[in-house]
């Protein structure tokens, strides 16, 4: 089942609704006013399927007719680096040699997003301030239905209420400096993060998992209409249900949070920059249009574009001789 957040065009009523249709014909069955998705994730199988039996008796909204948000307000985000290949590639752009250090292996790694910072499957996106290396991140992200705290991965899997496309936008300049600091990321990503089109809820995943258990779905990213990176979510170091686990030891996993994969393997401009040492492809740049497409998930667009914002300067630090107490 397909869940998507949308408006109809002219209002800002936030709706739920029943996608229906495959490839660019779809088509949405709104719910009735107040629904909740996140409470629809939740939902026993049978009375969620009772819903949408409902919702898709009623007349459908063709996509000229709405415009998609993202599915859900994250009540927070949590960023996981789970993707082996992306850890080695951008680690020789960062610290110059290609290898994947030993505390990769150890634990499931994650940082926290900026989770108001979130924009819809189809919206324009704006550059970053300060750029000069505006990129893209192809990620999976999974969105919690239930509250849990010290859970294994078996109880997990039930806070697992569906799955979307994640493009976790980075300004690598601005990145690397961060983290040169042993910080951040944090105003190299914090500007936006694309979560969408819509989520599809975790049973109807079943039957793509691997050996293992793995979530095993093909992963593409377009730029300008050209495949610019590719890879499987069956490449992943860990599970979704063993990330939550981790993010769960002795702290909160709340309904509404976003758990995403980490860029995968292929997934990022900056993870050829790296091992080649050149610009190529080059930045991103206002025009550029991303595509992303997760199988069985759907596709997310956005279009670059210039800001419009006046930012303030960024000031530096007041360097201080000290002084013999």
């Amino acid at each position: 089942m397909r869940l998507a957040a949308f408006h109809l065009t002219g209002s800002e009523k936030r709706q739920v609704g029943l996608v229906v249709g495959e490839g660019p014909a779809w088509w949405v069955h709104p719910f009735p006013d107040g629904t909740d998705l996140v409470e629809l994730l939740a939902a026993d199988i049978s009375d969620r399927e009772a819903a949408a039996d409902t919702a898709a008796r009623g007349d459908g909204l063709r996509p000229d007719q709405i415009r998609l948000l993202p599915p859900v307000y994250p009540t927070a985000m949590r960023d996981f680096l789970t993707f082996e290949q992306h850890v080695a590639g951008v680690g020789k752009g960062m610290q110059g040699h290609e290898s994947v250090p030993d505390e990769w292996y150890a634990a499931p790694s994650f940082l926290f997003m900026a989770p108001h910072a979130v924009t819809g499957g189809y919206d324009d996106v704006t550059i970053a301030p300060d750029t000069e290396r505006f990129d893209y991140e192809l990620e999976l992200a999974a969105v919690i239905c239930r509250d849990v705290r010290n859970a294994t991965p078996d109880q997990a899997r039930a806070a697992i209420g569906g799955y979307c496309v994640m493009n976790d936008w980075s300004a690598r300049d601005v990145q690397g400096r961060e983290m040169k600091l042993g910080l951040g990321p944090s105003k190299g990503k914090d500007f936006a993060t694309t979560i969408g089109p819509w989520v599809v809820t975790a049973d109807e995943l079943d039957d793509h998992r691997d050996a293992d258990g793995f979530l095993d779905l093909r992963m593409t990213v377009k730029v300008n209409g050209e495949v610019t990176g590719s890879d499987r979510s069956g490449h992943m170091g860990w599970s979704f249900e063993q990330m939550v686990s981790y993010a769960s030891r002795a702290s909160w996993v709340k309904k509404g949070e976003v758990i995403a994969s980490g860029t995968c393997g292929g997934g990022a401009l900056a993870e050829g920059w790296g091992r080649t040492g050149e610009l190529l492809p080059r930045p991103l740049l206002p025009g550029d249009v991303v595509e992303m497409t997760i199988e069985r998930l759907g596709t997310i667009r956005n279009r670059i574009v210039a800001g419009t914002e006046t930012v303030p300067p960024i000031i530096p630090a007041r360097r201080r001789v000290r002084e013999e107490v």
